[in-house]
């Protein structure tokens, strides 16, 4: 610069700086371009081009397919295990003693349970629900046992958790015994266990099913059903339980010989007077 205002100065005309030349791009140049493009473009289309094969799409539905077979038959393997069914506590005497019942008349009486055996002790069942033919059978398995039961001097019993229009009117043809309400459904206690829809893929429960529709029973859809229920067999004042029964899923009745055997060890207050 300072070379350039001394012979301007001077009155010199400086030279002019050399210009890079700009040739344009030459055709062979363009063309290599192109051809790489179009090579990566090719590239990227075969890589893709799995996507277009069915057989892809076939080995991937077979995949996920059979990923849920999978998955549904070890569902359906535990569910007819006992891994997922609630388990049970067992009641004391003192516990059952306590419990407050109810009549089923126009006017009911509010008692005390130990009422139900504290003199001759008594067989008492837990009805999951009135409606439900799995317990109606039930409760005609238990109603057969009533007059060896009255040799014995046991009485036999029912109660309800709820009485809804003539649930309970239209179970006393199965049950020949007095049933009474329990509302605050202690005798399912005192851990109360519920089957939800859980039930209904348990094998156990449609053999109960099958069983009790060709055993002539018939049943509705009315009341809470899914809160399971027992039988219970207690003997007099202090003797206490000698059979609880806790259904384990829909149709798990009572075996009537254990019942039988259980109240023939009930040693009534008549049976105590004799002996003495």
């Amino acid at each position: 610069m300072v070379g350039e205002r001394e012979l301007e100065a001077r009155g010199g005309t400086p030279e002019p700086r050399p210009q890079p030349s700009r040739q344009p791009a030459s055709r062979g140049s363009c063309w290599v371009s192109l051809f790489v493009g179009r090579s990566a473009s090719v590239d990227a289309v075969d890589e893709m081009s799995f996507l277009q094969d069915p057989s892809f799409f076939s080995v991937g539905m077979w995949s996920i397919g059979a990923g849920a077979l999978g998955a549904a038959a070890l569902a359906l393997l535990l569910a007819n295990t006992d891994v997922f069914l609630s388990k049970s506590q067992k009641a004391t005497l003192e516990y059952l003693e306590d419990i407050d019942l109810k009549t089923l008349e126009k006017e009911p009486r509010t008692f005390k349970a130990k009422e139900l055996w504290e003199k001759n002790g008594a067989v008492i069942m837990a009805v999951r629900r009135p409606g439900c033919f799995l317990c109606r059978e039930e409760a005609a398995d238990l109603s057969s046992l009533k007059p060896k039961l009255d040799e014995l001097g046991v009485p036999l019993y029912a109660v309800v958790k709820e009485q809804i229009r003539t649930e309970v009117q239209d179970f006393q043809p199965y049950f020949k015994g007095e049933i009474f309400l329990d509302e605050k459904k202690k005798f399912y206690g005192p851990q109360r266990r519920k089957m939800m829809f859980m039930g209904f893929v348990r094998l156990g429960v449609w053999y109960n099913f099958f069983r009790a529709r060709n055993g002539g029973f018939s049943g509705n859809l009315e009341g809470e059903g899914f809160i399971l229920g027992g039988v219970f067999v207690v003997g007099p004042g202090k003797q206490g339980i000698l059979l609880e029964h806790r259904e384990k899923e829909f149709g798990d009745k009572v075996n009537p010989v254990s019942v039988l055997e259980a109240a023939r060890k009930i040693q009534t207050q008549t049976s105590a007077a004799e002996t003495k």
